[in-house]
């Protein structure tokens, strides 16, 4: 292969490598139901206005890190969404079937 042709392959695989990681944020309202009781325990956030697509990651700000057991929270908040390109959401569906273990990477940071 030419010098020409492994400079034009580099800009293409350049190109694929950048569009693989680009994200787009977005800003959006959510609310936060946080639960601590007897008989629930669970925090669940609802987005307004935008469906989580394979790929992309949720950024919820101001979630307490904590409520009193035996109480039930609603907090109104913000999130920011990062949109994944349209590579990576194919890679996440290609791939996503053998990191089920991410699902247990969820948690509250104080």
């Amino acid at each position: 292969m030419s010098g020409l042709g492994l400079a034009i392959a580099g800009a293409v695989g350049m190109l694929a490598v950048v569009w693989f990681v680009m994200r787009r944020r977005v800003e959006v309202p959510c609310t936060i139901e946080l639960e601590s009781t007897h008989d629930h325990f669970h925090a669940h956030v609802h987005l307004d206005g935008v469906e989580v697509d394979p790929g992309d990651a949720v950024l919820v700000h101001g979630a307490p890190s904590r409520i009193a057991f035996g109480t039930q929270q609603q907090i109104q908040s913000h999130a920011t969404v990062e949109r994944a390109s349209w590579l990576r959401r194919q890679f996440v569906k290609l791939t996503g079937g053998t990191e089920l273990y991410e699902l247990y990477d969820v948690g509250f940071e104080g």
